[in-house]
């Protein structure tokens, strides 16, 4: 896709999908996300060999669920805490996978972050996957967030963007192993979760089609 079907080219293969969804899809998506937490809560994940926590929370839906604590970064088929499966992906997701992605196979993980007022992620590449050819599709729900992209190498140069509530951006192609990160939250610009902060929903396939 390009600007004129609705997306912004950030880089090749970055595409930004400004207001992709209504304040009603929103609202729904996100009594989805609460359903699916109410089977899965937030749980505070933490760095490999530090196991320092994350500022962000998460959980997951799906077959696999990306978890990362001391031992290390990887995808599993359980929650870390309840140890029972993911919950499944709501069909919502899986209708924004299949109209955004432009790949054939469904996703095989949704990775929920919750960000506080003062959560961070720091520039990173999602590269715990098995097959680089499917996109990653990400969708912001709540507080804007200052959104920062680069490209393949950490210490090469970078733009930042302000991802708002429905707004939704894919990583593919070239830019798929992008790194990026999320420098700051932007408190009270959405009153779409009554508790504030923000939700960001990331469409992954983990293994090869």
């Amino acid at each position: 896709m390009t600007a004129s079907s609705g997306a912004l080219d950030v880089a090749a293969g970055a595409l930004w999908f400004r207001e992709a969804l209504d304040r009603q899809a929103q609202a729904a998506l996100v009594a989805d996300i609460r359903a699916v937490l109410a089977e899965a809560p937030l749980f505070t994940p933490a760095m490999p060999r530090t196991a320092k926590p994350f500022s962000v929370r998460m959980s997951n839906c799906g077959p696999l669920g990306w978890v990362s604590d001391a031992s290390g970064y990887r995808y599993q088929t359980f929650h870390p805490d309840t140890r029972r499966p993911w919950p499944p992906l709501p069909a919502a997701l899986l209708a924004l996978w299949e109209r955004y992605s432009g790949f054939p196979a469904p996703p095989e993980a949704c990775l929920i972050n919750y960000y506080g007022p003062d959560a961070r992620m720091s520039l990173h590449q999602d590269r715990d996957e098995a097959d680089f050819t499917a996109p990653v599709l990400s969708v912001s729900l709540g507080d804007t967030a200052l959104f920062r992209i680069g490209g393949e190498e950490r210490s090469g140069p970078t733009r930042s963007l302000r991802l708002a509530s429905g707004d939704i951006f894919l990583l593919s192609g070239p830019s798929r192993l992008a790194f990026h990160g999320i420098d700051r939250i932007l408190a009270g610009t959405s009153t779409l979760l009554p508790e504030g902060g923000r939700f960001n929903l990331t469409l992954r396939r983990v293994t090869t089609a």
